[in-house]
């Protein structure tokens, strides 16, 4: 028997769990989604610093749209998390049937729904630099990066699908050999893609390296490539291997159940409605950092990537923590939910205060292999140690959301985010920034992070989240 299937047989039978199994479960379902974490960080770091080796200007133009794809990025996480904790409640109900059935029904459900953001998403990204205010001299840079990423999100859809799925159902393995295969790939593509064909010395030896020559453009038709080969081999994983989402002939439906949509909706309408207003605010936090300049942008961008190191780990413990809490949840066990839901949260914040620390000292060396303009170098290196001093509390809100996201809480947490943001840290922003420049973006943001993470805990400690909707 797997380990995850362990876990899910635990809870069912009322078994009591002592603390030092609680800490083995939660290391056993978080340690590889870290590292997957981890993986994507350094596919983030790549492209920064591959992009960046072509000048402020390219960095400018991605840093410009970020937001804008990360929007895309969180409503189509939303709908593939408003199925994949349905699998986790049915995992640990022990339901293999009602398990499949989602898994075949999100399949055409996605699908459907990531059609719909393709054309709306195309369609925008000839407006969105004009939009934002930025110099028209990366508008056309920002717009070719903006709408291939759009050209590729029924792909993208389909692997965080998958992804969600396989985490959900216990196997938090598979996702991360995927995220490192991806960074792999990643690199290679954009290699070849982002640099014109070149000649390169190596030992006294010349080789000729073969290039599309397509810079911005070519670092996010890289990544996309890199999703579509992770998404085949995610989707054969779901479909043909694992044994409790395998679709088998004669097994279940496709055609989306009224029972199946309604509970997507309620757990993924609220989070897609939650991510578009935070990055509709990340939408607005360029436009008030794009009037300081394309230095300002790079270095916003580059803080923003450089940072990542110390959050992403919080996001993997926050996927490890839906999984326990949505299976312990399907299994009726309210007291198990809230002891790991209290577990990972504190563990992320130890995690993350550590690597706040680590990057404090290390930020210098970090912006120096991410851009050679020593501006922007400066500049990022300012506000991103203003930031750090939040990174626990940040933690507490990352986690605790994964929490209560498997136990189907999604809506006030959505709302808590929504106030944090628009009515504190966009409030400060406006002000700061026309007063301090960008370290004023970087201290309204280290006061909502603060703010954010104490109304988690106390939300968390409520016990409300895991109330009967």
């Amino acid at each position: 028997m797997e380990k995850s299937e362990d876990i899910a047989v635990l809870m069912r039978e009322n078994q009591n769990v002592s603390l030092r199994k609680k800490l083995a479960i939660v290391l056993h379902l978080s340690t590889p989604a870290i590292l997957a974490q981890i993986s994507e960080i350094a596919m983030q770091y790549i492209d920064a610093a591959m992009v960046g080796s072509l000048g402020a200007k390219a960095s400018a133009a991605i840093g410009l749209v970020s937001s804008s794809t990360w929007l895309f990025g969180g409503i189509i996480g939303a709908c593939a998390a408003g199925f994949s904790v349905q699998v986790a409640h049915s995992v640990g109900a022990g339901d293999k049937k009602s398990t499949k059935d989602i898994f075949r029904q999100s399949l055409v459900s996605a699908v459907s729904f990531s059609l719909v953001l393709l054309v709306a998403g195309y369609i925008i990204g000839g407006y969105l630099p004009k939009m934002l205010g930025a110099d028209p001299s990366i508008w056309k840079d920002a717009t070719a990066y903006f709408r291939i990423f759009c050209l590729f999100i029924p792909i993208r859809q389909l692997n965080y699908l998958g992804l969600n799925m396989l985490q959900c159902s216990g196997n938090m393995k598979t996702p991360g050999i995927m995220a490192t295969l991806m960074c792999t790939l990643d690199v290679i593509f954009n290699f070849l893609l982002i640099f014109p064909t070149r000649d390169i010395t190596l030992f006294s030896t010349t080789f000729r390296i073969c290039g599309a020559g397509m810079g911005v453009a070519g670092a996010q038709l890289g990544t996309s490539l890199s999703v579509l080969v992770c998404m085949i081999l995610v989707l054969y994983k779901c479909i043909f291997k694992s044994e409790k989402l395998r679709i088998d002939r004669g097994e279940g439906s496709f055609i989306p159940q009224k029972k199946v949509l309604r509970e997507a909706v309620q757990i993924g309408l609220p989070m897609a409605l939650e991510q578009s207003a935070l990055c509709l605010a990340m939408v607005v936090s360029t436009r008030l950092v794009a009037p300081l300049g394309t230095v300002a942008i790079a270095a916003n961008s580059f803080a923003i990537t450089a940072e990542s190191i110390c959050y992403m780990p919080g996001y993997g413990i926050g996927s490890a923590s839906t999984t326990i809490v949505g299976q312990a949840f399907g299994a009726k066990r309210n007291d198990l939910a809230y002891s790991f839901a209290w577990l990972t949260t504190f563990t992320g914040m130890a995690i993350m205060t550590c690597t706040a620390i680590l990057m404090y000292f290390l930020c210098p060396y970090v912006f120096a292999f991410l851009t050679p303009d020593l501006s922007v170098r400066e500049a990022g290196i300012h506000v991103l140690r203003l930031e750090l001093i939040a990174e626990p509390l940040y933690a507490a809100s990352i986690v605790a959301t994964g929490a209560m996201r498997g136990a189907g809480d999604t809506l006030v947490p959505g709302i808590m985010n929504l106030i944090s943001i628009w009515g504190l840290r966009l409030t400060m922003a406006f002000f700061l920034t026309r007063t301090m420049g960008l370290s004023g973006y970087w201290i309204a943001m280290t006061v909502e992070l603060c703010f954010r993470g104490i109304i988690f805990l106390l939300r968390l400690k409520s016990g409300k989240w895991m109330e009967k909707k």
